[in-house]
């Protein structure tokens, strides 16, 4: 009985190793404030310090990025939109493009010159267009981060500067960073911006050089936002993916800049170097599974959602599934019943099992619809 206990214990120690990150590891990051997250499981690959609130800088405006994609979604906002300059979208210090009040731009030239170069006067213009004034922009950011999970949020702008009186208030942490990262990264359209190093507004007259330089020096960067006041120190948000796999690195007070981008690349590395996405097989055959009387005599289970599974990199190669499914269903079988499962391994442990469910619904046969096919059977014999 122990023996067996003790061997059921150990199975499932196995399991969770193969299909959790190890995060017991030691990196030697010049950041007092740190973390990585793989986007579309939201697993923590590596963190230190990432709940310690700290002001964010200009990696807030990954928060007024997400708001004005959401906006623009929704129909709200439209990408032919012209935005006008108020006195205080102007009067904006910091990283600027020199908006001057009641100037125009096309929404595509701000939203380009708020990821590229962090325009203060284009992201309040940007918020003004959206919510009418910047602070109920900042409330409309403070209800989507509780939305979203970031409890140890709480924004007083739109662009991070840390000049006004509540200027103090304006904290998050690396994790709330990273979580609203993942969200702005499921707006693909934003990596159009994200991923430009040297670009122009103002029919050419304007040049723009991105703030973040692992755009051209990092192999796969996607984005995202970099951020500096004297408060915060350098922060940054970045992310980049390989092979199939997206990662959001989060640094927060660094000393200097290079520091921030050094720190970023060391957690990218490893992440890119130790863990891989498990895709479930879209090739296999999944049998039919007979319905006892239903308006159907059978029906075919499939994958309700095909998420992918985070595992050691070096299991990626010894990868294989199997499926498994009732012998048979009495009807009525409602639609997304499960069925049966698909259990994905590494090597010789379980990484996933998935529910195979039914893609419709089918209705049981009345008595009436049982005579007629008896009836029909007879007939036909």
């Amino acid at each position: 009985m122990h023996k067996r206990l003790l061997g059921m214990l150990l199975a499932v120690l196995l399991t969770a190793a193969l299909c959790l990150p190890a995060r017991a590891v030691e990196l030697e990051l010049s950041a007092p404030s740190a973390i990585l997250m793989e986007k579309s499981t939201g697993e923590i690959l590596y963190e230190q310090n990432s709940h310690e609130k700290l002001p964010p800088a200009s990696v807030t405006k990954v928060m007024t990025l997400l708001l004005v994609m959401e906006a623009l979604e929704d129909g709200r906002i439209a990408w032919d939109d012209t935005v006008t300059t108020s006195a205080a979208a102007a009067a904006k210090g910091g990283s600027q493009i020199y908006l001057e009040e009641n100037e125009q731009l096309p929404l595509t030239e701000m939203l380009k010159a708020v990821v590229v170069a962090s325009a203060n006067d284009c992201a309040c213009a940007l918020a003004e267009h959206i919510a009418g004034s910047e602070s109920a922009f900042a409330a409309m950011m403070n209800a989507r981060a509780e939305a979203l999970g970031m409890t140890d949020t709480h924004f007083v702008n739109c662009t991070g500067l840390d000049d006004g009186a509540d200027a103090s208030e304006h904290l998050t942490t690396a994790y709330d960073i990273a979580l609203m990262s993942r969200e702005l990264l499921r707006h693909e359209q934003i990596k159009q911006y994200t991923t430009i190093w040297m670009d122009t507004v103002r029919n050419g007259q304007f040049g723009l050089a991105n703030t973040n330089k692992l755009v051209r020096f990092y192999d796969g960067t996607t984005g995202l936002k970099t951020g500096f006041t004297a408060a915060a120190g350098y922060c940054l948000a970045a992310s980049a993916e390989r092979g199939g796999m997206e990662l959001i690195a989060v640094v927060m007070h660094c000393d200097t800049s290079a520091h921030r981008f050094e720190a970023a690349k060391a957690m990218l590395n490893y992440g890119f170097s130790s863990y891989a996405l498990a895709q479930p097989p879209a090739d296999v055959q999944i049998p039919s599974v007979p319905v006892v009387l239903g308006h159907e005599e059978a029906v075919t289970p499939v994958l309700r959602e095909a998420k992918p599974v985070l595992i050691d990199k070096s299991l990626a190669a010894q990868l294989s599934s199997e499926v498994s499914v009732d012998p048979a269903v009495t009807a009525p079988v409602e639609k997304w019943q499960r069925l049966g499962t698909l259990t994905m391994r590494a090597g010789d442990g379980v990484i996933a099992e998935l529910p195979l469910v039914a893609p419709e619904a089918v209705a049981r046969l009345t008595w009436w619809d049982v005579f007629r096919r008896l009836l029909r059977g007879v007939c036909m014999g």
